[in-house]
């Protein structure tokens, strides 16, 4: 049984690690091609949120691997057959619980390390190519705005790197604005920064103050523009990728530095443990449910309805928990609260599976059978 929940708990996992990952790579391409990046960097984004993607399909992967494989031994009769040699549901689910307890490892390794880690690569990366001038400057057609008070624009880039018809308006000054115009240009890197060499241009300053226009033709002009975008600044870190331990023994520092209040902090340190021991949860509340169905030629459509209901209230506590734990830091035990609700339906299903199959009593000769 527990090489059949690992089987399936893995064909689940992938699809819907494949469904998640899709759209989310969609959205992803979307906005770095678009800004005029690599694939490689597309790639590497879609890499590093991928930890988050999992994380996030695993419990439901898992509850769907318990139902199924509950359901397919119950529908074969299998269930039956073991039960028939005085095997209760408690010691049935006992491959259901080392199967629980293996995701939740997993989950763990996620949430503690490598959830953490790839949402401070991802951060760290996105900072480092918002500053990146070639992909805010070199896209064909747009008319681009890289800094306040700046427009660029270019018609055409060749294979060479060569930009063509280049039309460059500076307005930072307030008293005048200055425009170029180029049949073609150049980027070029040095000590001192990236140049915009304009070949076969004219530039054309109006002043402001005195509303008048004066026109320059150049053969050549270079054009420093690696102050147009300025570095991004150091963002706040979040407490996302802040590791457990520094949320659970510096709550309150990491709190003032991530400008989140220490509920806040505390509620995502504990989400990391209640994370897996929910996946844990979800798999026995699969499996405990249909347990209560027996065997029936019409299946156990309604015990899978009634799985999926008691996940749902589940979630609900799990989000009814939230704002009390946010606002006040000293209800930190509530981010548990899912988890014990979910234990509770487990007991209570496996008890009821459990209880003893008593049959109706026969009447005696003579007496009569009510109708």
């Amino acid at each position: 049984m527990l090489s059949q929940l690992m089987v399936l708990f893995g064909f689940f996992a992938l699809v819907l690690v494949a469904v998640y990952w899709v759209n989310r790579a969609i959205i992803l391409f979307d906005r770095l091609i678009a800004d005029g990046h690599s694939a490689g960097v597309f790639l590497e984004f879609t890499a590093l949120s991928l930890p988050s993607v999992i994380g996030l399909v695993l419990p439901m992967a898992t509850f769907a691997a318990s139902v199924y494989v509950t359901n397919r031994m119950s529908n074969e009769s299998e269930l039956t057959v073991i039960q028939s040699t005085g095997m209760s549901p408690w010691r049935l689910g006992r491959p259901v619980l080392v199967f629980g307890l293996i995701v939740a490892v997993m989950m763990s390794i996620l949430t503690h390390l490598l959830i953490p880690k790839s949402q401070e690569q991802l951060r760290l990366r996105e900072q480092q190519i918002s500053g990146s001038i070639s992909a805010r400057l070199l896209r064909e057609g747009v008319f681009l705005h890289p800094d306040k008070g700046v427009t660029f624009f270019v018609r055409d880039i060749n294979e060479a790197g060569e930009l063509r018809d280049v039309f460059l308006s500076d307005r930072r000054q307030a008293d005048r604005t200055i425009t170029y115009t180029a049949d073609r240009a150049f980027l070029l890197n040095d000590d001192g920064g990236t140049k915009l060499v304009m070949l076969a241009g004219l530039a054309q300053t109006l002043n402001v103050a005195q509303n008048r226009l004066s026109t320059t033709n150049f053969n050549d002009l270079t054009y420093d523009i690696s102050g147009l975008i300025a570095p991004g600044k150091q963002k706040r870190r979040k407490i996302e990728y802040i590791p457990t331990t520094e949320l659970l023994t510096r709550s309150a520092a990491v709190a003032e530095e991530a400008d989140e209040t220490l509920g806040e902090v505390l509620e995502e340190a504990h989400l990391r443990f209640q994370g897996p021991l929910l996946a844990a949860i979800a798999a026995l509340i699969g499996y405990a449910t249909l347990m209560t169905g027996g065997f029936s030629r019409f299946g156990v459509t309604r015990q899978i309805i009634l799985a999926i209901f008691l996940l749902v209230l589940v979630k609900l506590v799990e989000s009814a928990v939230t704002d009390p734990v946010r606002s006040n830091a000293a209800l930190w035990p509530l981010v548990y609260l899912p988890s014990l609700v979910g234990l509770v339906f487990v007991l209570g299903l496996l008890r009821l599976a459990s209880r003893p199959f008593r049959p109706r009593p026969v009447p005696a000769s003579g007496d009569e059978v009510p109708a």
